[in-house]
């Protein structure tokens, strides 16, 4: 049996252009401002995909199974290779990918790391009360409703 290039070529998955794609919450004020930095760092290159989980057109087909409620509950990110990552370690490979691994380097050293991955557990617990808005329930709830509602808009009020 005899396959053409072409053939080949179509069978086989492309690898994507970026090397990791972040999932991050639209509607959290500090994590857009972060997200801005880091299109600015990624200056139209691609390196980063990002990914709005606040969006209502958010697949989590698209992003390796991660739900709404599992994003929202923690960073994460899904590399070129379809590794996912969380916590401290999606922003030092974001940065590594950027060329700014320097500022996260110091969480590769055992002590320094656990420390940066209890204080990223306490702000992951607490970061929807600390920037002004409801419950992880509350908010999940709201998206439900209005996801089933089909009104197209389902940015929730701050």
């Amino acid at each position: 049996m005899t396959t053409s290039l072409t053939e080949s070529t179509t069978n086989l998955e492309t690898k994507p252009t970026w090397k990791i794609k972040l999932l991050y919450d639209g509607e959290c004020p500090l994590c857009l401002r972060e997200v801005n930095f880091l299109l600015k760092k990624d200056a139209g290159r691609e390196i980063i995909k990002f990914v709005d989980i606040a969006d209502p057109n958010y697949s989590a087909v698209e992003n390796s199974g991660i739900d709404y409620e599992t994003a929202m509950g923690r960073i994460h990110a899904i590399t070129d290779n379809g590794e996912i990552i969380t916590n401290v370690q999606v922003f030092r490979r974001v940065y590594e990918e950027l060329g700014m691994g320097w500022i996260y380097a110091v969480t590769k050293l055992p002590i320094l790391g656990a420390i940066a991955d209890w204080l990223y557990e306490i702000w992951a617990k607490w970061r929807l009360q600390l920037t002004g808005r409801p419950k992880l329930s509350e908010v999940i709830a709201s998206r439900n409703q209005c996801l089933d509602d089909n009104s197209g808009r389902c940015r929730l009020e701050k």
